[in-house]
């Protein structure tokens, strides 16, 4: 006998949190066909000693939605070594749709998403207006990685309601019955589950709110009973929780109704511990026998700023405009004359950072750009201006109050949180976070000083499987017979993040952020290899998730 590949001699962590053990793996037919000692060869062999063999990782949380019907490789994920994406999270994305409405849908994707209206423009084919027909349009394509779709209330609510929905004005029996019936025709297409957002944070390009931020309870219940009586499909919501115990409580009605699990965005979002709330309200409702998860960020979620992306502080200078060398001393001094000083709007020195090569995302206080000025005797725009000449700073906003990432341990270690958030996909301009499932192996399974670490067995599994189970994908994140055989081969000691750059290759000439890895020695996606080293090998195995898989 002889199988398609056998990865030979390295350490396997097989994302069930089992101790790690030096095994081969064989991989025939898109499937993992053995773990532990295989003495058959293999049409391609591959020698792992002193790597690391995992399963690929599942991101629950991403936004590929526009990317995915233009781009047959989902980078930055990809290179993460990221085999599975599922996007439509956050309640916005592009079906159903009707032909009157595509700038709406437009406008509301580049509000929330950072993601420039002339690249969505100029990508977007709009050849479907229902869900099943959007599911139809990613199916054709093949791409390096896997990806899955989810029905976005948003859209949802503009197609039924009209102007009405994305003015956020109550809907009728009538308008959430089909709603509801939408929402269940799209999970019974393939899509896996019902995103939503109800967060002030979320606006169009045009500063509107979004269609689902005030809908009511019965809106949201009506819909989540349609969806379970298709015995399919996950919830997701991201909430401000502004009145908690009653935002809580409609989740909790959504989950019975529908017997369905949900998952909430969760990360420190404020000073203080006011996130241990939601701690204690997943272990309520799993106590309760609701299947709740906490989607949790592996690190801060923070800014990037730079003279090519969409936060520089310079960018209303008329001199930085006028294309002047920036270098010239006499350019510098006429840039912050007409800025004026740090410290008064978004940005703040104190929590401004050198990112460094490779990045450091959980920086010490006294290496802030307020904290080098001072030492340095220097203004603190001074200090930024040179720094921004050569590369790109960093605020962490999210999960950082604390001046370092001890309340992202907790939630991490959290039995009802899995990790997410990272965004792939969105966000061009100012957050580069699909990189997260790296740092979750090196800072938290290798780097990290002076707090708690966690070893390399659980985080895998953490990233894998429990990823995997919480959206209903139980047929991946585990190396053992029969499961798709997402793999990586992991150089675990030279694992490490490049610094985020800025890359010209979206339509119509957009730009976005992009970060690489170094230490994947090779990705499988169902059984092919798509990355080397690194590089892409050319091949495109990935195909459209329908559906949960067991």
């Amino acid at each position: 006998m002889t199988y398609d590949v056998v990865i030979r001699g390295g350490t396997v962590v097989d994302g069930t949190g089992a101790p790690a053990r030096t095994a081969d793996v064989a991989l025939d037919g898109g499937t993992v066909a053995a773990v532990g000692k295989v003495s058959e060869r293999g049409r391609q062999e591959l020698d792992a000693a002193g790597a690391v063999v995992t399963p690929g990782f599942v991101d629950i949380h991403t936004h590929y939605d526009g990317q995915a019907t233009w781009d047959d490789r989902l980078q930055p994920s990809s290179g993460q070594g990221v085999t599975t994406v599922v996007m439509g999270n956050c309640g916005v994305g592009f079906a159903p749709v009707h032909d009157t409405d595509h700038q709406q849908l437009i406008e509301l994707m580049e509000g929330v998403e950072d993601l420039p209206g002339t690249v969505l423009h100029e990508g977007l084919p709009w050849s479907w207006e229902s869900v099943a027909q959007f599911l139809d349009a990613l199916e054709g394509r093949p791409r390096d990685i896997d990806c899955a779709a989810q029905v976005c209330h948003g859209p949802v609510r503009l197609y039924v309601m009209g102007q009405r929905g994305a003015d956020r004005e109550p809907a009728t029996g009538e308008e959430i019955a089909e709603m509801g019936r939408l929402a269940a025709e799209g999970i019974a297409a393939g899509a896996l589950g019902f995103t939503t957002s109800r967060t002030l944070n979320h606006k169009t390009s045009r500063g509107e709110p979004t269609p689902t931020l005030t809908a009511a309870r019965e809106e949201l219940v009506g819909i989540a009973d349609a969806i379970g009586r298709t015995g399919a499909g996950v919830l997701q919501v991201i909430s401000d929780f502004p009145q908690f115990d009653e935002e809580m409580e409609t989740l909790f009605q959504m989950m019975q109704v529908s017997g369905r699990p949900l998952s909430v965005s969760l990360a420190q979002f404020a000073p203080g511990d006011g996130w241990r709330r939601m701690l204690d309200a997943l272990e309520r409702a799993n106590a309760a026998g609701l299947r709740m998860r906490g989607q949790v960020a592996p690190r801060a979620i923070g800014v990037m700023v730079g003279l090519e992306g969409t936060v520089n502080p310079w960018k209303a200078s008329e001199t930085f405009r006028s294309g002047g060398d920036l270098r010239h001393p006499e350019v510098k001094t006429r840039i912050l004359a007409e800025t004026g000083p740090l410290g008064n709007g978004f940005l703040r020195p104190e929590r401004l950072f050198e990112l460094g090569d490779p990045p450091d995302y959980e920086p010490d206080p006294s290496a802030s750009v307020a904290a080098r000025a001072n030492r340095e005797g220097r203004a603190p725009e001074d200090l930024l201006y040179d720094l921004l000449l050569d590369g790109m700073v960093y605020m962490p906003v999210l999960n950082f109050f604390d001046g370092n990432l001890d309340a992202v341990a907790e939630m991490l270690a959290h039995p009802y949180t899995v990790p997410g958030l990272g965004d792939g996909g969105a966000h061009v301009g100012t957050i580069c976070d699909a990189s997260f499932p790296t740092t979750l192996l090196t800072h938290w399974g290798r780097d990290r000083n002076g707090g708690p670490v966690f070893d390399l067995p659980w985080l895998v599994a953490r990233q894998c499987r429990a990823t995997a189970e919480a959206v209903g994908l139980t047929d991946r994140g585990v190396l053992a017979p029969g499961y798709k055989a997402d793999v990586n081969v992991i150089d675990f000691d030279r694992l490490a993040l490049g610094r985020p750059h800025i890359v010209a290759d979206l339509p119509a000439g957009g730009r976005r952020l992009m970060q690489s890895a170094e230490g994947y020695a090779h990705t499988f996606v169902s059984g092919v290899e798509v990355y080397r080293a690194g590089q892409a090998t050319g091949a495109l195995p990935g195909r459209l998730v329908r559906g949960a898989r067991s």
